[in-house]
């Protein structure tokens, strides 16, 4: 879906979180960034992500990495989502999908013979001067920190 791949520098964002806080990529510089994008907050898979990456954020944070979500889901919903899973990380409610469009994540999908437009289950790894060093497109929920990390 995405035409974005190892190597690009990563797109160049501003958005807000589920509290209204600014986030940029700028804030990221000299970290290592995960940002997942997922479809709908507090949805089966997308659950069972999110629970999967909090549940390894220690893990992260001793690597260097922060981590950041993304949908296109109201502050409130993000808000609820962190709230009711206890995520230690900020979702960006990207209601108008500048963010999800400029990643390359929007797009056809199908879902019980139903075709639609929606988000693509993706993850860029962002190194600590914006370069994207891996997109992750086939996404397995259970298991994305072990996608990430590699254990």
């Amino acid at each position: 879906m995405t035409t974005l791949k190892k190597g690009d520098k990563a797109p160049i964002f501003e958005a807000k979180d589920q509290r209204g806080n600014t986030i940029r990529l700028h804030d990221y510089l000299g970290k290592k960034l995960v940002l997942f994008f997922y479809p709908k907050a507090s949805t089966p898979g997308c659950t069972t992500e999110a629970c999967d990456l909090r549940d390894n954020y220690v893990l992260f944070l001793a690597k260097g990495f922060d981590i950041l979500g993304v949908s296109a889901d109201s502050a409130k919903k993000q808000q609820s989502f962190v709230e009711k899973y206890e995520l230690p990380f900020p979702l960006i409610a990207d209601e108008n999908k500048e963010v999800i469009q400029a990643f390359g994540v929007w797009g056809p999908k199908k879902f019980m013979g139903k075709e639609y437009d929606g988000i693509h289950r993706t993850t860029f790894i962002i190194d600590e001067n914006s370069y994207i060093e891996e997109v992750i497109s086939n996404v397995k929920t259970k298991e994305h920190s072990s996608q990430i990390l590699g254990n």
